[in-house]
């Protein structure tokens, strides 16, 4: 970083200069440097947590007012909303590797379901997965496990896509996906109070 004064004769220039320089301030003084971009890391982690954090974001909406009202105690405790604990609360089971609830605390109780049985179709790019709900079917969704290796064991780092139950059959759509490149899934369901089913046998399927 380079102290400037009077950059670009201005005393407060700002902002990137042929995606090259960029002029700032920091603590009151004028600098300039390199601009950098910004890395995203596409970690399997990284993605897992995404896309968690995808499906809380948005079943929040959907939740009764007597499951968020559950959640106002927790957010008293950390000074946050109750969105935000509902939220905090579902990572962090899901970084020990358990499923969401959409209660706080989580009574553990419910119905994570039987496997499901799941048939997949090939499209360009794309992977459509078609989740049958086995004899006893999930409270509350599915956790879609991928992989590009066989024989993986599911774990939180491989999760794609943690989606709500609907009538059987619940479709999924995997995209965008390399085409030729067999992808393995393995499918679970998990209760509406923290419970994780039974895995489904691998499944494979090849985009066009």
């Amino acid at each position: 970083m380079v102290k400037a004064y009077g950059p670009l004769m201005s005393m407060d220039a700002s902002g990137t200069l042929a995606d090259a320089i960029t002029f700032s301030k920091w603590k009151g003084r004028n600098y300039v440097r390199q601009r950098v971009v910004p890395a995203n890391p596409k970690s399997a982690a990284q993605t897992a947590m995404r896309a968690m954090l995808r499906f809380l974001a948005q079943i929040w909406a959907g939740l009764t007012a007597g499951n968020k009202a559950t959640w106002d105690d927790l957010a008293a405790q950390s000074a946050v909303s109750a969105f935000n604990a509902f939220v905090g609360s579902g990572q962090s089971r899901w970084n020990h590797f358990d499923s969401p609830s959409k209660e706080y605390p989580p009574a553990e109780i419910g119905a994570g379901g039987t496997a499901p049985t799941t048939t997949i179709s090939a499209g360009v790019k794309e992977l459509q997965l078609s989740i049958a709900d086995g004899a006893t079917p999930p409270d509350w969704g599915w956790l879609i496990h991928r992989s590009e290796t066989t024989g993986f064991t599911p774990s939180r780092a491989t999760l794609i896509a943690a989606i709500e139950r609907t009538a059987t059959p619940t479709i999924y759509v995997d995209t965008p996906l390399e085409t030729g490149t067999p992808y393995y899934y393995r499918i679970a369901g998990f209760s509406d109070d923290g419970v994780k089913g039974v895995l489904e046998a691998e499944k494979t399927g090849t985009p066009t």
